[in-house]
């Protein structure tokens, strides 16, 4: 046996046995978190306007997720996938209360991935058909089905998807898939997808997955009317519509549900990100009639923590805060006041192109050229590197990556949005445009 050897831990020390999984990974150690900073192992705040990896909604660390988790862990922490805590019907019962009547029947994952990939089978054999409808620039995870309708990155070199995956475009108001739009989008894009749909499928459309606004895809937030043309396409064709509410879902984009506004509600949901607090959560929710239709065709997802209880008490802790401490509507108060001082910073720098969002889920497009609309590739990159040195942790989206994803807690306060504000107007000044090569 190999003596115990003192452990040594530097910033680079990744590199010895931490397997790559995306981009390059940070190089100063984060040791601690509470509410929206993170602290790195060198004493630096940095204020998180990414919310972690989106997943701690209501702030790092809140006491009642640390009291939920000690209740959890003194109680039971896992079980066999078909038995059941009193917590796991509680949750499922309390995400039911607060969803249209419809959606009915819970199952409670891990990922967001996981969500997508079970409400995918379900839509499959539900229906008995195989073909997919996604959108371009839409992220759903990396699970093979999953990826299959994922079109923002990561496809390339992985070999082929699963058979009958489609896609209708991006409903991205700045910059126009059809170059048709000018100041008012009609939903041409929308209408042109299905016609490329109905010339290109076999026939087998079991359900079309979308994301209220789309948020690896750069912030795309579709116009209003856009999710009941939606609707009407997919009950034309007998079509299922599948939600994924991992970024929007539970309060983030200043409603319960990001499907809200629009009143159209999916046969299927998915949330994750938002539901666990920083644990890993998620849940497929479906309507009653795809239940009992997946159910008569033998639908099985087993995972090795479906339904744990462990989570489902921290998931239950997670939504009591929400509506408790009313961050919905928070969010829609300190997300418009974030969005204003914002684009007080488009007025004064020209490598902001565009300023959009709802709630505490915001974008702001990167550019080289305002006029003509250059993406900013190097330029962001710059960018969010200087304002990580100035304490500021922002995320880069979109298909070149050239849009800010502001997504801080919802707990986040005016002063931290302040904060924030003035970082990002430093780094503007410090790295204009012309300095992109």
């Amino acid at each position: 046996m190999a003596p115990v050897q003192e452990r040594t831990l530097s910033p680079r020390s990744f590199e010895r046995h931490l397997l790559h999984y995306g981009r390059d990974f940070l190089n100063e150690l984060i040791v601690r978190a509470e509410g929206s900073y993170l602290y790195t192992e060198e004493g630096r705040a940095i204020l998180d306007f990414s919310s972690g990896q989106m997943c701690a909604t209501i702030g790092h660390n809140h006491p009642k997720i640390l009291e939920a988790m000690a209740k959890a862990g003194q109680t039971v922490i896992h079980l066999d996938s078909t038995m059941l805590s009193p917590d796991v019907i509680d949750l499922a019962n309390r995400l039911c209360e607060l969803l249209p009547q419809q959606l009915s029947k819970v199952q409670l994952l891990n990922t967001g991935g996981e969500a997508n990939e079970a409400a995918l089978r379900l839509a499959k054999i539900a229906t008995g058909r195989f073909e997919i409808i996604g959108m371009a620039g839409s992220w759903h995870g990396t699970t093979t089905g999953a990826a299959s309708t994922t079109y923002a990155h990561g496809r390339k070199k992985y070999g082929p998807v699963m058979p009958g995956s489609l896609a209708i475009p991006s409903p991205n108001c700045y910059r126009c898939p059809i170059r048709h739009c000018a100041d008012r989008c009609d939903m041409a894009c929308l209408d042109v997808g299905f016609e490329m749909i109905d010339a290109t499928s076999v026939g087998e459309e079991a359900a079309v997955i979308v994301e209220p606004i789309q948020s690896a895809g750069g912030i795309i937030v579709p116009p209003q009317g856009y999710l009941g043309r939606l609707r009407e396409h997919c009950d034309h064709r007998g079509i299922l519509l599948i939600f994924d509410e991992a970024q929007t879902g539970l309060g983030r984009v200043g409603e319960l549900f990001g499907f809200e506004r629009e009143g159209v509600a999916p046969d299927i949901l998915t949330l994750s990100k938002t539901l666990g607090g920083g644990l890993p959560l998620s849940a497929v929710i479906a309507s009653d009639a795809v239940a009992e239709a997946a159910r008569e065709n033998g639908y099985s997802h087993y995972t090795s923590h479906a339904s744990d209880p462990f989570t489902a008490t921290v998931g239950l802790a997670v939504v009591e805060v929400i509506l408790g401490e009313k961050l919905t509507e928070r969010a829609a108060v300190i997300g418009q006041y974030l969005k204003d001082r914002l684009r007080e910073l488009q007025h004064r720098h020209e490598a902001i192109g565009d300023v959009r969002g709802r709630g505490l889920l915001l974008g702001v497009e990167i550019v080289a050229d305002r006029v003509t609309k250059e993406p900013g590739h190097e330029l962001i990159k710059a960018l969010s590197a200087r304002c990580f040195e100035l304490g500021l942790n922002i995320n880069r989206v979109g298909g070149p990556h050239s849009v800010w994803r502001l997504a801080p807690p919802l707990t986040v306060s005016q002063d931290e949005v302040d904060q924030a504000i003035d970082i990002m107007d430093q780094a503007l000044k410090e790295i204009p445009p012309t300095t992109q090569p």
